[in-house]
């Protein structure tokens, strides 16, 4: 065997050059013929200071011409406080309109100076979720659904998040709360399907992990609606998931459940279920009446249209609105409200 020796010389790497340097606000402020301070007001959107918009605009042209961006760190210690709103990222699936819901709140955000960092802690429930949040001293938390304790609630305070909002159906202590009651979600749809003659109601129950917050109470809704009607209608819970396959088998055995409705827990597993059912024979809303929740574009360009609950979510701008006073008066009382409006929309799947 033969072996090559290779020599490296040192002067064949070339030394690593240092970075250049970060611009600063004394490099804009010179660029713009402007003061440092001006800089600060036009950049941190100071609404205090009255400048004419010639120099905001010669500041801006500056900023972007030398690629200067405001140095977050800083701006959090001359504020007492750090500008970046944590959205923990949810742990199951989301839908369009969730996904709308949070775009809009993140922009609102925005228009209040505030930084919103969504954080995808997998596995993290809980106090321990909490503790993970707050080694980034947000400013302020909004929790999505549940599992956030006041002992969590705690030491986020405690960490310097001045404003903790949660999103679910119950208050936390501590926190401020916006209610959103999926109970009158199943509820609305099984009194539709009550009034409509139907009376042995299927209630699809997603098999996706972490889906049960929402699940659970859409079903009690569809359940409490038939007891109040005192009839001798029927709820039969349907345990799916979202694949075809695992449609195609629930629509396989549809007239052995003897069914002539079901609550499709939202419109994407009622386009699932029903384009199965259809695939079966069974006709809709002939033989099965299908109802969604959501109120999805895409369940309109079905045939037959689908039927749906309708949600008022909460607007993006008045909870953006919320955050910022909270913000600014840390010590006032938590404020709770009720932000989850429901209604039936009928069309012809029912």
């Amino acid at each position: 065997m033969r072996y090559v020796m290779v020599q490296i010389r040192k002067e064949s790497v070339p030394p690593l050059s240092p970075p250049p340097a970060a611009p600063t606000s004394a490099d804009v402020a010179r660029l713009a013929g402007v003061s440092r301070a001006t800089v600060s007001y036009v950049l941190n959107n100071t609404s205090a200071v009255r400048i004419s918009e010639a120099t905001r605009r010669r500041v801006h042209d500056a900023a972007k011409e030398l690629g200067y961006v405001p140095h977050a760190a800083a701006r959090s210690l001359r504020a007492g406080h750090s500008r970046m709103v944590l959205m923990p990222a949810p742990n199951v699936p989301v839908g369009p309109l969730y996904g709308q819901f949070i775009n809009e709140l993140q922009w609102a955000l925005s228009r209040f100076d505030y930084t919103v960092v969504q954080y995808g802690g997998i596995g993290l429930r809980g106090d321990e979720a909490a503790r993970a949040w707050a080694e980034l001293r947000p400013v302020a938390v909004l929790v999505p659904g549940g599992g956030l304790g006041p002992q969590g609630v705690h030491v986020l305070k405690r960490s310097g998040a001045r404003a903790v909002v949660t999103l679910g159906p119950e208050r936390v202590e501590g926190a401020h709360a916006l209610l959103m009651d999926h109970h009158r979600v199943g509820h609305s749809a099984g009194a539709h399907l009550l009034a409509r003659g139907r009376r042995r109601i299927g209630v699809v129950v997603p098999r996706e992990p972490g889906l049960e917050f929402f699940s659970q109470p859409r079903l009690e809704g569809v359940r409490s609606a038939v007891r109040e009607a005192g009839t001798d209608a029927t709820v039969a819970e349907l345990p799916l998931a979202f694949t075809e396959e695992d449609a195609a088998r629930l629509a396989g055995r549809w007239r052995s459940l003897g069914l002539d409705a079901v609550f499709a827990y939202n419109d994407e597993y009622a386009m699932l279920l029903m384009r199965a059912l259809q695939d079966e024979g069974v006709g809709v809303p002939d033989d099965t009446a299908v109802v969604g929740a959501d109120d999805l574009t895409l369940g309109r360009l079905l045939r037959p249209r689908l039927s749906t609950v309708h949600l008022d979510l909460p607007s993006g701008r008045d909870l953006a609105e919320l955050v910022d006073r909270v913000v600014r008066d840390p010590a006032g009382v938590p404020e709770v409200h009720e932000v989850f409006g429901v209604r039936i929309v009928h069309r012809e799947s029912s």
